[in-house]
């Protein structure tokens, strides 16, 4: 008898803590009168790392090829097929449905199974050949699987976000495209050509305000009570009302944490059109914090009631949120610092994409609670640079790369027509050198980054620039050493 060869198993041991689902898109972009755009520049907005250009006849094509975790009903799900033959073991659920699917999202074939336990088949006939999508729904939770001559992806479970890809092009006005299927094909583009407004000139700098107090670089603990503090380990959706309206978020709790002695928190934003799942998924700072009893929150951003601006997304200018997303994170903040025993003078702030933005903008506005911050890839804007005057200095690490196709270098407009204009990654650092009262000139630290260390009351302004760097999350390796040298005066 022969054995039979399992092509592929989503375990929970199996995976890795850093999540992703797999995805691909194809496409072609065109002109407003039906004419192939070569050298447009694709990326991946809300999730970094992922670009391409499309090719003399306007082509493209983007895709992951990540695994990703399923459904606990899934999770350990193993598929083989042998002929037209498609064989699930480890099935078990009260109601078990599978339909196979094609590269459009056509259901070719389904089958209602009922309650399931053990061993499954199904002949998939003429379905068989090539290379195909397998939805399976195990008591109503649903995951979705790539099968292939070589093995099985795992794909997009519920909850997970779809990628969403900037189009852009010298001459042209950018288009933002968000996936709404795992796969698509023969997606069509069109760009209308238009200028970019040029970059309007950043408001006067104010002098850094006075301050009695030093930031020290110590990790010493505030005398906190720790009594009564009800939280948990582990990962938990949390909630606040703000405005009269309810804010959602992400709270993470390590396994080592037992509620006994205060510990640092952080706060990780999400890029736009993305949300805090996303970000718990793809920051580079979750393992690190983790091994150190960090508790970390993923808040989620919300839209603008104007359906022209991106989002979801945080208020940080003319883009891309309505809500006082300064005063949510205040709340919410508060409310994990009621039920967790948190040291309030280490508190940190962290983010990618709009994510960083909004690292920025707390730095602006809420100095008072964050001790250090890290955005990555994007600056302040000139509307929040021009009201920006933190209560007191502040330390900041920021992470770009020159290439960044999204949050220019070299700064400018969005190109989007929403308003926000970039300082640039040179003149957000001089900002925030200014800001900061750093004297003399920044020279390169033990990472390769610049750094401004001869600051006001022992602060520090770093900048570390990648060559040829993209639109990424920001360095954890880097960034979190960084930060949590520094505690609140």
């Amino acid at each position: 008898m022969k054995f039979p060869h399992i092509m592929g198993i989503a375990s929970a041991i199996a995976m890795s803590s850093s999540l992703a689902f797999a995805w691909s898109i194809s496409g072609v972009v065109m002109t407003k009168n039906g004419m192939p755009l070569p050298g447009v520049k694709v990326n991946t907005f809300n999730i970094g790392g992922f670009e391409t250009t499309t090719s003399d006849g306007g082509t493209f094509s983007l895709s992951s090829e990540a695994y990703a975790l399923v459904n606990a009903k899934t999770a350990n799900l193993a598929m083989h097929m042998e002929g037209n033959m498609l064989t699930i073991y480890n099935a078990d659920a009260s109601s078990f449905k599978v339909a196979v699917i094609n590269a459009l999202g056509k259901v070719l074939l389904e089958n209602n199974f009922g309650q399931v336990q053990g061993i499954i088949s199904l002949d998939l006939g003429k379905f068989a050949r090539g290379t195909k999508f397998i939805r399976i729904s195990a008591d109503s939770q649903n995951s979705t699987f790539m099968v292939t001559s070589t093995g099985v992806k795992s794909l997009k479970k519920e909850g997970d976000q779809l990628p969403s890809f900037q189009f852009a092009k010298e001459g042209y006005q950018n288009v933002m495209y968000q996936m709404k299927a795992e796969v698509e094909t023969d997606v069509v583009i069109q760009m209308e050509q238009g200028t970019t407004p040029p970059p309007s000139s950043s408001s006067a700098v104010q002098p850094p305000p006075s301050s009695s107090s030093k930031i020290v670089s110590s990790s010493s603990e505030e005398v906190v009570n720790c009594s009564g503090k009800t939280a948990k380990a582990g990962k938990q959706n949390m909630s606040v009302t703000v405005d009269g309206k309810k804010r959602t978020f992400i709270m993470y709790i390590p396994n080592s944490y037992k509620g006994d002695k205060p510990v640092p928190l952080f706060v990780d934003y999400h890029p736009v059109m993305g949300n805090g799942e996303g970000q718990y998924k793809d920051t580079k700072y979750r393992t690190l914090t983790e091994k150190e009893g960090v508790i970390s929150l993923y808040p989620d951003g919300t839209k603008s009631a104007d359906s022209r601006k991106m989002g979801p997304g945080w208020n940080v200018g003319p883009c891309c949120s309505d809500d006082d997303d300064v005063k949510f994170s205040r709340e919410m903040i508060a409310a994990v610092e009621e039920i967790a025993c948190i040291d309030k003078k280490r508190v940190y702030a962290a983010g990618f994409s709009m994510g960083g933005g909004m690292s920025n903008h707390v730095a602006c506005f809420m100095s008072d609670i964050y001790a250090a911050v890290a955005p990555a890839a994007m600056d302040l804007n000139t509307t929040n640079s021009a009201k920006c005057n933190p209560e007191r200095p502040i330390s900041i690490i920021m992470f770009r790369g020159t290439s960044d196709p999204v949050c220019k270098y070299q700064g400018g407009d969005s190109g989007y027509g929403d308003g926000l204009n970039f300082l640039g990654a040179e003149r957000n650092f001089k900002f925030w050198a200014e800001k900061n009262g750093c004297q003399g000139s920044p020279s390169k630290n033990s990472n390769g980054c610049d750094e401004y260390s001869n600051c006001q009351d022992g602060t520090k302004v770093v900048l570390c620039t990648k060559q040829g760097g993209g639109h990424d999350q920001g360095d954890g390796n880097i960034g979190w050493p960084f930060l949590k040298q520094f505690t609140l005066p």
